[in-house]
């Protein structure tokens, strides 16, 4: 039960504020500066470079997870060096209730996010104070979902703050267009072509 009002907690806290969201030039690391909805308790944050280069460099004591929707790693796109894809939040299994508010179908937190995480590191031989960095769309979900996981007893978990997709243009001709910055954006590697293996099935 604490599970679940914690998980509902954050994830009204990062919905109601998401219209306060700043955009984020892309490379920053006055991380004093990031929009609320960006920051974490843990206070670690990477860039998409920093995230890419921490895994790279050490790709067996790092675990990095895309925990984004199902739906946006089939429809969007997914970074290439991630272990898996853990939501924090899905789709209603059969999406009927709307988000006016947000102008899309409802989220729910994904009650199996952490046993999820859990499961992937021991996959990798990793406890829970190795390095775990987690990306969402913009850097909003990551970092409620690195809370969750540092009230779960993990101790170094980064937020990659700009995201896969990054923030929406504040103005100009694409304006509500995520093109300021993010890891696609920056041209890391990504493909549309997913790996079963690195996929979300819930049990």
């Amino acid at each position: 039960m604490k599970t679940m009002k914690f998980a509902v907690a954050g994830l009204a806290l990062a919905f109601s504020t998401l219209s306060l969201a700043a955009d984020w030039a892309p490379g920053s690391t006055d991380w004093s500066k990031l929009p609320e909805i960006k920051v974490s308790k843990a206070g670690l944050y990477l860039t998409p470079q920093q995230a890419l280069e921490m895994k790279t460099a050490n790709p067996k004591g790092v675990g990095f997870f895309d925990i984004r929707t199902r739906a946006e790693a089939m429809y969007v796109g997914m970074a290439s060096t991630v272990d898996a894809l853990v939501p924090f939040v899905e789709h209603q299994e059969i999406m009927t209730d709307w988000d006016d508010k947000r102008t899309m179908y409802k989220l729910e937190p994904n009650q199996d996010f952490v046993a999820e995480i859990d499961r992937r590191m021991q996959a990798l031989g990793l406890g829970k104070d190795a390095p775990v960095i987690l990306m969402c769309r913009s850097g909003d979900r990551s970092s409620k979902a690195a809370d969750r996981l540092l009230a779960a007893g993990y101790a170094k978990v980064y937020s990659v703050v700009e995201g896969f997709e990054g923030d929406r243009a504040s103005d100009g001709a694409k304006k509500g267009q995520r093109i300021v910055n993010g890891w696609r954006n920056a041209d890391l590697p990504w493909s549309y072509k997913l790996d079963r293996e690195k996929m979300y099935f819930p049990r």
